[in-house]
């Protein structure tokens, strides 16, 4: 068993923590930026510093695990995060006047929140998920007096602010803040801003409205239209706005192409100074990368390099999967899946499912032993494999989950025999759409052999080790490869994804939300 130990955690002059680490010092450097990120709430954008006694204290760039020592001090260093100025071009003069905000202004004051990279040069996609709670930002000092002054008029006689220059000036920089985390919000997250203003500035609050909002939200829409359209018109690729433009509008079979399950770097723009031929050359070099050995570094870089070009060819163009091995073939190793749903959400896939995980399970094992009629029975067998460890206990929660749910587990998983031929499971990985082939079936209290990954009739991934471990990928996968989650298994996935790993969980479904109270009580 790991020592214990303790590091003290410099943030700034006026912050300092201490870090306890129970199963001792991290292996790696990446996993110890992990403790702290999840240990402090710290975006993941920063470096570290360690103290040197041989240098009388003086601090140094952390570069190697081994220079970390029990009772040592680290320090946080956070990184900026990179602002486009945009250039202005022509007004569209299509748009509805009341409603313009100005390219110029739009150029010469506002700007665009990209994100930052710790250890490379910055990326050109967003670093943040939407804030579970949204902070409404400081507007300028004109405005700013108003509102106050708004403010102590409502507290005083209840008298609401109606001035068109304020209102106008809050639409903007609203619609600017939250282009920073999504161009597309969904109308939770409106409502979410517009709660946030009234409570801020309650004199902002229109009479006529049961809760003084409603007016705000079908303006934050309006204004979040506008905002795209400008945004277009700018001389600056955006990829997750020109595959919405009515010029492609009537060549797509499936929709329009816009985040459907949280997806924070849905279709990121190039990085800056790249092409599609620059990416293309890239992507033809990783190709030779693959073939070496010990080369994950050198991969690693390519993949985050050549993200953006990816995104938009699996979103854009929507290849199928065999296809999209032979061009991308590091995607589908195991650390790339879960660095790419890094890319796509700005979240930690296997971390952040299997905390989760551990923090549900008690409360969900009382929860399954509740549920009676055929659910209840097939729960109530799968717990018996548990109690006489024949299943690993994730896994049987997991099964259970999906029983509880009234869903199937045969449409998600299936279970073989050692003694099951390579033609029926060659048979079964052509007809599957998303499943997991589970051999030497641990139901029948065989040690498991293998566990793949099948989506779309491929072989995608195997030597999973086990079924809690391909969900963890198959979700990796469900997001790289913009792939929609099967009608039968709906609620499953949404358990997984907004309970387990807390994207989009905003509004629930009624089962699923029943399920989360339940666990909250």
């Amino acid at each position: 068993m790991s020592t214990p130990a303790k590091l003290r955690i410099i943030f700034d002059d006026h912050t300092v923590h201490k870090l306890l680490l129970p199963s001792g010092i991290p292996s790696t450097l990446q996993d110890l930026k992990l403790v702290i990120q999840s240990t402090f709430s710290t975006h993941d954008g920063f470096t570290l510093m360690y103290q040197d006694v041989e240098f009388g204290g003086q601090f140094f760039t952390l570069t190697s695990i081994e220079d970390v020592q029990d009772m040592g001090t680290l320090k946080v260093v956070q990184v900026e995060a990179v602002i486009l100025n945009l250039s202005a071009v022509e007004e569209d003069d299509n748009l509805p006047e009341s409603d313009v905000m100005s390219s110029t202004s739009l150029a010469s004051q506002d700007t665009i929140l990209l994100s930052s990279s710790s250890d490379e040069s910055p990326a050109s996609y967003r670093s943040q998920p939407w804030p579970r709670q949204f902070d409404i930002p400081p507007f300028s000092f004109e405005i700013q007096l108003l509102l106050e002054a708004g403010n102590r008029a409502y507290n005083a006689n209840g008298t609401l602010l109606n001035n068109p220059k304020v209102t106008r000036s809050v639409l903007e920089k609203l619609a600017e803040i939250m282009f920073q985390y999504t161009a597309y919000p969904t109308g939770i997250q409106v409502m979410h801003v517009v709660e946030a203003l009234a409570e801020k500035y309650p004199c902002l609050k229109e009479p006529g409205s049961f809760n003084g909002m409603y007016g705000w939200q079908q303006r934050i829409k309006y204004k979040m239209a506008n905002y795209r359209a400008k945004v277009r018109g700018l001389q600056i690729a955006c990829p997750e706005l020109e595959v919405n433009s009515s010029r492609k509008m009537t060549s797509r079979p499936k929709g329009l192409k816009r985040p459907k399950k949280a997806e924070v770097n849905y279709l990121p723009p190039l990085p800056h100074g790249e092409t599609k031929e620059t990416m293309e050359e890239e992507r033809v070099v990783l190709l030779t990368e693959v073939k070496k050995t010990n080369n994950n570094k050198i991969i690693s870089e390519k993949m985050e390099k050549t993200f953006p070009y990816r995104r938009l060819e699996v979103v854009d163009q929507m290849p199928v999967v065999p296809v999209v091995m032979e061009r991308w073939p590091a995607l589908f190793y195991e650390s790339q899946v879960k660095e790419e749903f890094k890319r796509i959400t700005t979240i930690n896939l296997d971390r952040t499912f299997l905390t989760k995980m551990d923090f549900y399970t008690p409360k969900l094992l009382t929860v399954f032993k509740t549920k009676g009629g055929t659910s209840g029975t097939k729960i109530k067998s799968v717990l018996e494999s548990l109690n006489q460890q024949q299943i690993d206990s994730n896994d049987a929660v997991i099964r259970c989950l999906i029983h509880f749910l009234g869903e199937s587990t045969e449409e998600l998983i299936k279970d073989y025999q050692q003694d099951v031929s390579k033609d029926v499971i060659e048979q079964d990985i052509k007809d599957g759409v998303i499943k997991i082939l589970v051999l030497g079936s641990a139901a029948e209290g065989a040690p498991l052999t293998d566990v793949i990954i099948v989506v779309d009739g491929t072989e995608v991934l195997g030597g999973c080790k086990t079924l809690t471990n391909a969900c963890i990928l198959l979700m990796g996968f469900v997001y790289s490869l913009n792939v929609s989650y099967p009608p039968k298994l709906k609620y499953t996935f949404e358990v997984f994804q907004k309970l387990l790993l807390e994207l989009d969980d905003l509004k629930f479904s009624p089962k699923v939300d029943s399920l989360r109270r339940k666990l909250l009580q």
